[in-house]
């Protein structure tokens, strides 16, 4: 069981059902006792009573009934008593009728209270006592039905147990709505964290009770020393690229100066330069594109595209593209938006470095994204587009000024678990580059 909620509902239902069975247990305990204490104060009171109406005579002995309750004249009435002498004679009272009750033996100043069975099978409470009167020695017991108080205890019993379960709901339901209400700030900690990932906040709001503060504080600390690694490393790879680029060009230069004779190693050595060289245009190309955005925050096509379209436009101002780049009203922010960005100016900057003069990118869909890059260039063979689809396939090995950029693409839609394929346009002609991912509300993988 992960929920919090179930465990804490769970431990409380627990705990108060044991704490309602021990108080109904003992509660009913404790009745009991109380009831039969009173009985057998009531008895003692009888058993005065009864002692004091006995007459001893030399032809027998009686218990004056009038001087007693006439409850124990009248036959069956659940009040009864009984004397027995040393000789085995008894007095019985009128109400146990043609019944016999059987009582211990004790001598004088001996006491028993003690539930038997009494006539008709009913419990009574018997309280016998030994008594030294006159001479006399004898044991006087007396004895009340107890069904009638027994169906008062059952009574209150069940009673109880109806208010003890009625209350047990209460209580689970004010449970319930006060735990989740206490669950509630995390709730706002989950907001927090898809906006965080949309990127509309760089923290988590530490507003939040105290027992997950530090936790919260802790996610902040990471995410900010995260940011900063990932700044820095932006920034270090943008400033080597760009401090690179000068011995490069100089390098280039020289080697563009080189005679036409020159020999085989020298061309193979200006064609790597060349190729370091785009590479370093390529990450500050990258670098540019990234700016200063928030990291981790979402691509917004429809904003961020005009600004992607004119930098590559600027790029590529001698040749005089037409870049047409349109975003359906359906689509909203997916992905990271440098990661984004970086698969978008690689797909867009491939396309134009091949095109003719036009360029076409279409960005639709809903629960998934679809982009559809063409350009009206030459085109690749269809044995180059079926090297390319291959798994793990780099055509910048193999052709120069290709792939690349491809291959980083690639690496994007793998990592966002993507489908990526190419194909020959039919309207332009060139290189068609399709890509499906994965939009708002589905995982990435």
């Amino acid at each position: 069981m992960r929920s919090l909620e179930r465990r804490l509902q769970l431990g409380l239902s627990i705990a108060l059902v044991l704490l309602m069975g021990a108080i109904w247990l003992i509660g009913g305990q404790a009745l009991s006792r109380m009831t039969e204490s009173f009985v057998a104060s009531r008895l003692e009171h009888d058993a005065e009573a009864v002692l004091a109406a006995m007459v001893f005579r030399a032809d027998g002995n009686e218990v004056q009934w009038r001087r007693i309750s006439q409850l124990y004249a009248q036959p069956l009435s659940g009040h009864y008593y009984v004397i027995r002498f040393r000789d085995g004679t008894l007095l019985r009272s009128r109400s146990l009728w043609d019944q016999d009750l059987e009582i211990p033996r004790l001598e004088p100043g001996g006491r028993r209270l003690e539930l038997v069975a009494g006539p008709a099978g009913q419990p009574v409470l018997l309280l016998a006592r030994g008594y030294r009167k006159q001479g006399h020695r004898f044991t006087l017991a007396v004895a009340e039905d107890m069904t009638p108080v027994h169906l008062e205890r059952d009574r209150f019993s069940g009673w109880f147990a109806l208010l003890a379960a009625g209350g047990l709901v209460a209580l689970l339901l004010v449970q319930s709505l006060v735990v989740r209400r206490s669950f509630r700030p995390l709730q706002r900690i989950g907001d927090d964290v898809r906006r965080l990932e949309q990127g509309e906040v760089t923290a988590l709001s530490e507003e939040v009770p105290a027992e997950v503060l530090p936790l919260v504080r802790e996610l902040n600390r990471l995410l900010r020393q995260l940011a900063r690694r990932l700044e820095r490393s932006r920034n270090a790879l943008g400033n080597l690229a760009h401090a690179l680029k000068g011995p490069l060009n100089l390098l280039a230069q020289y080697f563009d100066d080189a005679p036409p004779d020159a020999g085989r190693e020298q061309r193979l050595a200006a064609r790597q330069v060349e190729r370091i060289r785009q590479l370093m245009e390529r990450e500050l190309k990258r670098a540019r594109l990234a700016g200063s955005g928030l990291s981790g925050r979402r691509f917004d096509a429809a904003a961020e595209m005009p600004d992607l379209v004119e930098v590559l436009q600027q790029v590529h101002r001698p040749r005089r593209l037409v870049v047409d780049c349109r975003v359906e009203p359906a689509v909203r922010p997916f992905g990271d938006r440098e990661d984004m960005l970086e698969l978008l100016g690689n797909l867009l900057d491939n396309a134009c470095k091949w095109a003719a003069g036009r360029v076409r990118c279409r960005i639709s869909g809903g629960r998934r994204i679809h982009i559809r890059v063409e350009d009206d260039g030459t085109g690749l063979r269809d044995a180059d587009i079926d090297y390319l689809t291959r798994r793990g396939t780099r055509l910048d090995e193999e052709v120069e000024g290709h792939g690349l950029g491809l291959a980083i693409v690639g690496d994007i839609v793998k990592l966002y678990g993507g489908r990526m394929r190419f194909s020959r346009s039919d309207e332009l002609g060139g290189l068609r580059v399709e890509i499906e991912l994965p939009g708002e509300g589905e995982t990435e993988e």
